[in-house]
């Protein structure tokens, strides 16, 4: 662990409430609301993903089956529309024959950058610890 992460972990324990567990529950109920809310928007397999190779520019539909080898085209649909409907993904579609469909993260959706930063980041960690840990 880096030493800016852990000092943002002691800063964050330091901060700690000294009150019974259920006055900390009402205390932090917008906070768990928001993370839930959160959560719902973004949470399944493929969601975050999708994000992460948005990130990276515009995608026709057929690019992106191709880079989730295991996503069902109708989940894939499916994912997509949740997306657009949350307002963190544009579809285009081109009036060209045969009709041409692509994808882009939306302005919006980037301020899931850092969020998509730190899971990496955190994913690639934790990879690395449980398989040294396995050795």
């Amino acid at each position: 662990m880096d030493k800016e992460l852990r000092k943002k972990i002691e800063e964050f324990k330091a901060y700690r409430i000294n009150k019974p567990p259920l006055e900390i529950v009402e205390h932090y109920k917008k906070e768990l609301l928001a993370i839930q809310d959160t959560l719902e928007i973004i949470s399944g397999r493929w969601k975050m993903q999708i994000i992460a190779l948005l990130c990276n520019g515009e995608f026709r539909y057929s690019e992106l089956e191709k880079g989730l080898p295991k996503i069902t085209p109708r989940m894939l649909s499916k994912e997509l529309k949740d997306l657009e409907i949350n307002e963190l993904i544009e579809r285009k579609v081109y009036t060209t024959i045969p009709v041409k469909v692509s994808y882009k993260l939306s302005d919006y959706g980037y301020t899931l950058v850092p969020l998509i930063i730190e899971l990496t980041n955190w994913g690639l960690a934790h990879r690395k610890k449980i398989m040294k840990d396995k050795d």
